[in-house]
């Protein structure tokens, strides 16, 4: 569903992706891994539309949608769940997920029951402000609204940061269980090694802003993954 095609980024003069390439297909986890500042989380900025690229292509579906805004991104059905989770504090669990309404079509804005059924906390904790959640659940709150756009595409990043570990289990079930359904493509950016590991369909390494290993799963051993990660 995904393909991206010698993509460059820059802040200001400094580069921080340098032809990148590389593709996610519906019914799989795409995980990009790598050390801290190689640019895994500038990659979803841009695949996202939150900063645009300097150079190259981004397809979805066969569409050129590397122009798009955060916003048009969004309707092009990329859903993104940010490093950080960027709740409203101040918003309820429920106003927090009707803010993805933005991204769709008057007719389809509505908090299906599914979301609830993934995260069932979310249902019991629908009109208490998200200030008020605990951090493994503002992160599943954050999963949900970029569910609400029925995504083609999600972007997570680094969904375990932070997080107690019964709740990363539920976390990697969601997921997995997403993956299955086979309809959306799912490109993660994660650091917890045996998370992303057991997970993964294929994998994607950066360094210094580059792609220095792409490969499917029964391509890409173990010990040669964790050599590539490992500073």
């Amino acid at each position: 569903m995904l393909d991206v095609t010698d993509l460059d980024l820059h802040y200001g003069h400094s580069q921080i992706l340098d032809t990148v390439s590389m593709s996610a297909r519906a019914g799989e986890v795409t995980c990009v891994m790598g050390t801290n500042g190689v640019g895994k989380t500038s990659l979803l900025k841009a695949l996202s539309g939150r900063h645009p690229a300097s150079r190259g292509r981004i397809m979805l579906d066969g569409d050129d949608i590397g122009g798009l805004s955060a916003h048009g991104m969004a309707r092009a059905g990329v859903g993104y769940v940010p490093q950080g989770r960027e709740v409203f504090p101040l918003l309820t669990v429920r106003e927090n997920l009707e803010t993805a309404f933005a991204g769709l079509p008057r007719a389809r804005r509505r908090v299906s029951d599914d979301i609830f059924e993934l995260f069932p906390v979310l249902h019991e904790m629908r009109h208490r402000r998200g200030g008020d959640l605990s951090g493994g659940q503002q992160q599943q709150l954050s999963i949900a609204r970029a569910l609400i756009l029925r995504p083609r595409l999600l972007l997570l990043d680094e969904p375990t940061e932070g997080i107690q570990p019964n709740i990363i289990a539920q976390i990697g079930r969601v997921i997995a269980k997403l993956r299955d359904r086979g309809d959306m493509a799912i490109v993660l950016v994660e650091q917890y090694f045996d998370f992303a590991h057991d997970l993964a369909d294929s994998f994607v390494v950066m360094r210094r802003g580059r792609v220095t290993l792409a490969g499917a799963r029964d391509a890409v051993t173990r010990d040669r993954l964790l050599s590539e990660v490992s500073v």
